[in-house]
């Protein structure tokens, strides 16, 4: 064994101790961005951790879109479409959820271990990134359109506003938006109630009304098998919301026998539970849209500014403007933060794979900003049906494979019982997951783009998620589980029986005590390295996982061996 190590080491010198940036550095702000979030950083209860996650979900672009289905293609079909699209997120998240909180990992980590490989899941983290953008972007536009309408402030200023004033609470980290989601989550449920509340009274035969609405483009008050195919589409392109939930989840506590209730439910509640939220906002966001339009028009009915006005006017007559403003911007701040957060874990988790360099994950909210204040100014808000509707077929391809794998792989023996998220036992890509992804999500797209006809083009969304599902079990079969890890954990794997994982090992390399799971054994150390120093190292040539002969091999680490039984 000596003499392994000694021959490892001369061919591949160890290299230098590396020192991280001050901001990468201070775990106040990066918030464990890139690895495993430790127990003992996990200060929060279930009950915190989920108020925290549901208060991200207070965005109003659940209005905007419940409202563009249903005067797309009325209420009938758009009523189904939002059932069947949240019947869908519900169940897929179920399973991240779980595996996000017990392992205390983001949903890039879940990604690698759970069919992806360590750098298959990076296609997918561009795609987390873009969903962080698009909806910032769509957030960012109603609250520039809240701002227009109470002080005249011109949309182009507001969108650069409504970036900037997310900055300094991105920038501090998961306590001060769980301060943020805290502090004006009563505004919110005020705000939220209130105009249902007052056309309960004022128009008590509006929803009669509204079940009978056939949309402004023609489709009519019946059922359209076109247009609920299309509108579900469109609302699956919030499955990839379960990644915000997850940036929470993963700071649950551990799981006890005494807590196991409060936990599972805060869970349920955090994880897809959000999707009830979620569907009531955008059949309700429909409805206000509806009982505006005459008032309003097409055009600004389908701005949540709007509608909110007309319902509170009845009761807060001049006062309607200042209290619909100060509710939408509330609701934009609580949800743009999330997304200004999410969006800079999944940068981070990009570049750091394909750069081997971690700056800190405050530089990477500036890209994300950049980039969605970009799609502001373009008028994004204008093509909204057909932006969402194409990023689903990605995002749906994606978010079921993965699901796919926790409930099916893993109860079938084809993919390992844990999560493997560690660069020094996974393959660069696992076909499983990747392949099942990048397959259901090309046909779907061609699809969507009608190259298989107007039904094929209508339900693109549901080829995805189908193609998907059957691909990701049928790979891992096929391959027999071949490419989760490529070589064995002797450190934390399930073969490996430790007392408490929460004991800490000082990683060779920046010579920092993380907690076992977040450790793994290198050769060219000679001892446990992190896994954000393993990620970030450009010049091991990956030895751990391939003999020079190109064999798998499990190459010696007695000292975190002997640490490993000594916990």
């Amino acid at each position: 064994m000596t003499d392994t190590v000694t021959r490892t080491e001369e061919v591949n010198p160890p290299p230098p101790q590396r020192s991280y940036a001050k901001l990468a550095a201070d775990e106040s702000r990066e918030d464990y961005s890139l690895r495993y979030a430790p127990h003992s950083f996990r200060r929060w209860s279930p009950s915190m951790v989920a108020g925290t996650a549901l208060g991200g979900i207070a965005y109003l672009a659940d209005f905007a879109i419940g409202a563009s289905i249903v005067f797309t293609y009325g209420f009938t079909s758009g009523f189904a479409s939002i059932l069947t699209a949240a019947v869908i997120i519900f169940i897929t998240g179920v399973p991240i959820a779980k595996a996000c909180a017990k392992y205390g990992l983001d949903m890039d980590l879940v990604t690698r271990g759970a069919g992806f490989g360590y750098f298959g899941s990076t296609l997918t983290s561009l795609i987390y990134a873009s969903f962080t953008f698009i909806f910032f972007a769509l957030e960012g536009s109603i609250m520039a359109q809240a701002m227009h309408q109470a002080v005249g402030l011109p949309v182009e200023i507001g969108y650069l506003v409504t970036t900037l004033i997310v900055i300094p609470i991105v920038f501090r980290g998961m306590g001060a938006l769980a301060k943020v989601q805290a502090w004006t989550q009563p505004v919110w449920i005020i705000g939220m109630i209130l105009p249902f509340v007052i056309l309960a009274f004022e128009a008590p035969d509006a929803w009669g009304a509204f079940g009978s609405f056939g949309g402004t483009e023609g489709a009519g008050s019946g059922f359209d098998w076109i247009g609920y195919g299309l509108g579900t589409g469109v609302a699956l392109s919030l499955i990839a919301q379960i990644g915000e939930q997850a940036d929470y989840l993963r700071f649950m506590p551990k799981k006890t026998e005494r807590n196991k209730r409060r936990w599972n439910l805060a869970v349920l509640a955090a994880g897809p539970g959000w999707v009830i939220i979620g569907a009531a906002k955008q059949l309700g966001g429909a409805f206000l849209a509806f009982v505006a339009l005459a008032a309003v028009g097409k055009t600004h009915a389908l701005e949540p500014i709007a509608p909110q006005i007309e319902a509170l006017k009845p009761w807060l007559g001049s006062v309607a403007l200042p209290a619909a403003a100060v509710f939408v911007i509330v609701s934009q701040i609580k949800i743009n933060v999330t997304n200004a957060y999410s969006g800079s874990l999944s940068w981070s988790n990009f570049f750091s794979r394909v750069t081997h360099k971690h700056p800190g994950r405050v530089w990477y909210i500036f890209l994300n900003l950049a980039i969605a204040l970009t799609l502001m100014e373009l008028n994004m808000f204008a093509a909204l049906n057909k932006l969402l509707g194409f990023y689903s077929n990605v995002g749906i391809a994606w978010i079921t494979a993965v699901a796919a794998d926790l409930v099916i792989n893993k109860r079938m023996g084809w993919s390992p019982k844990y999560i493997e998220f560690k660069r020094a036992y996974l393959y660069a890509v696992n076909p499983a997951g990747f392949g099942a992804m990048v397959i259901a999500s090309t046909v779907s797209i061609l699809a969507f783009f009608g190259l298989f006809g107007t039904y094929a083009e209508a339900f693109s969304t549901f080829i995805a998620a189908g193609l998907a599902l059957v691909l990701c079990p049928l790979i891992a079969w096929a391959t027999k589980g071949k490419y989760y890890l490529a070589r064995p954990n002797p450190v934390n794997g399930p073969e490996v029986e430790v007392e408490d994982e929460t004991a800490t090992h000082d990683c060779t390399v920046c010579e920092t005590a993380y907690e076992l799971p977040d450790i793994a054994d290198c050769p060219v150390q000679n001892g446990p390295i992190c896994s954000l120093c393993c990620s970030l190292d450009a010049d091991c040539g990956d030895v751990c996982r391939k003999a020079p002969t190109g064999e798998p091999v499990l190459m010696p680490l007695p000292t975190v061996r002997a640490q490993a039984e000594q916990v």
